[in-house]
């Protein structure tokens, strides 16, 4: 990332910031559990379906998976307060309108607009932390509070949730992120100070319009495909169009000198590795508490408040297993964290994969500890392994896209495991959706091992090199 640039005459009062940017992420962190909890009644009130619920929250995911890395851009070139208060304010009136929505195609198209806002408050705040905490040391420690404040939003999410379902409604839990971001807005005019990159990055419009093609496209057609049927012209041209996407993402980018996705960051294994694990983690974390969420209140049949509170065991699991896979990152590198994440998502996942009706409480508790001790574990060696062997000022762009494969990640992991209840139900279906969760801890565990090895590390040191050259010398080449 580049030397940002304060432009503030004002004192920073550093802890404040701090406090500022973690309100941001928290306020995303709630809002990614505490919809979850929200679906059922959102379903009974506005009559959605399966398909209707999982563009509920994938339109959320999605929109952020496709701007997150444009987000960042624009942050460096015009400035990362005023981009910051715009995604607080756009944030905030997609939520005001989301509680007002009159069918669930609003509250999809509201959602969506949510998602704007929010893809310009994550990395926007990260870059603000690194530019007001310049001592390494100090830094380090902000952004260690600053990450574990999500796990800790994504435990109170749900209680939340359900005491706002149980006592107010279901528009509640949106309306809740008005006020903090009404406050949020004036706090950050107030406090945090100006910044800008010392060299933005080039927009690259064609590339960033193909990526939204791409990403919109795969997630529509794997909601769609089931009950259209895989056949339907519309689910069809939608392959199609991902196909065409990407083939046109593999033309332009190695074209351009600054593509939005330089295809370059992927000759570096451990690059490569960390988003997929990314994606994998996330598909298999977003599809988790979909899933959970509809058994637990239309199968189970619990309320809104104990549906929240037995999701809790997971939330706290991934936030404590959060610190201590920092420590391990520290210490032993990042192979032992996620080597041990893995195994963890995958022996959650499978512990589920006899779930019926009458399943012990204590039982389903264990499981979802144990799921959310994974996803504790892999979340902080990502980012570390996906920066391996890059230059600085290459670090925040590598940092976007790994944050992007994790929205698109939990796009995909809500689709598809919709899409397997949608068309047969929770019992029809069998294991087969809690299998698919478990085999994505089995992917990211072999990709955990790849990615840590010499060969992995070495080949990111000659990616690194290609990319610390000069713009005017990385000419377009084939990635």
């Amino acid at each position: 990332m580049s030397t940002p640039n304060a432009v503030s005459a004002r004192p920073v009062r550093r802890r404040l910031v701090l406090a500022i940017c973690c309100l941001s992420v928290g306020v995303t962190g709630v809002d990614l559990s505490i919809v979850n909890v929200a679906l059922p009644s959102i379903a009974g009130e506005l009559h959605a379906s399966v398909s209707g619920l999982q563009w509920t929250v994938d339109a959320y995911s999605l929109v952020m998976a496709c701007l997150l890395v444009l987000s960042g851009s624009m942050a460096d070139r015009f400035g990362r307060r005023r981009v910051f208060q715009l995604g607080l304010v756009l944030f905030s009136v997609g939520s005001l309108l989301c509680g007002l929505a009159p069918g669930v195609g609003w509250l999809v198209a509201f959602r969506g607009l949510q998602a704007v806002g929010g893809s310009m408050l994550n990395p926007v705040a990260m870059s603000i932390i690194v530019g007001v905490f310049t001592d390494r040391a100090q830094r380090a420690r902000a952004l260690g509070v600053w990450s574990s404040v999500i796990g800790v939003t994504i435990a109170a999410g749900p209680v939340l949730g359900g005491l706002l379902v149980g006592g107010v409604g279901w528009r509640s839990v949106f309306w809740v992120n008005v006020p903090i971001g009404i406050a949020a807005v004036l706090l950050t005019r107030r406090f945090v100070p100006e910044s800008r990159a010392v060299r933005a990055r080039a927009f690259d419009p064609a590339g960033q319009a193909l990526v939204v093609v791409l990403f919109a496209s795969v997630v529509a057609a794997t909601i769609e495909g089931p009950h259209r049927g895989w056949t339907d012209p519309w689910v069809a041209g939608l392959v199609v169009l991902a196909v065409l996407a990407l083939a046109g993402l593999l033309v332009v980018a190695p074209r351009r000198a600054e593509p939005v996705i330089d295809l370059w960051f992927f000759r570096s294994p451990p690059f490569a590795a960390a988003n997929a694990i990314a994606v994998l983690m996330a598909a298999a974390l977003g599809g988790f508490l979909f899933l959970t969420t509809l058994y637990l209140q239309q199968v189970r049949h619990l309320s809104p408040l104990r549906a929240g509170l037995m999701i809790v065991p997971l939330a706290l699991a991934q936030a404590g297993a959060a610190t201590l896979s920092g420590r391990l990152l520290a210490a032993r590198g990042a192979r032992v964290p996620l080597v041990a994440g893995g195994a963890l998502l995958a022996a959650g996942g499978l512990l589920l994969v006899p779930l019926s009706a009458q399943t012990g409480v204590a039982y389903l508790l264990a499981a979802y500890a144990v799921f959310g001790l994974g996803a504790g574990m892999v979340s902080p060696p990502i980012s570390q392994t996906a920066v391996s062997g890059l230059p600085p000022d290459q670090v925040g762009v590598a940092g976007a896209l790994a944050a992007s494969g994790r929205q698109f990640g939990a796009s995909i992991g809500v689709a598809v495991t919709g899409a397997l209840v949608a068309g047969a139900g929770f019992v029809g279906s069998g294991g087969a959706p809690w299998v698919l969760l478990g085999s994505c801890g089995l992917v990211a565990l072999a990709l955990g091992v790849v990615s840590t090895s010499r060969w992995a590390e070495a080949a990111a040191v000659r990616a690194g090199a290609h990319l610390a050259a000069p713009v005017a010398d990385r000419r377009p080449q084939s990635a």
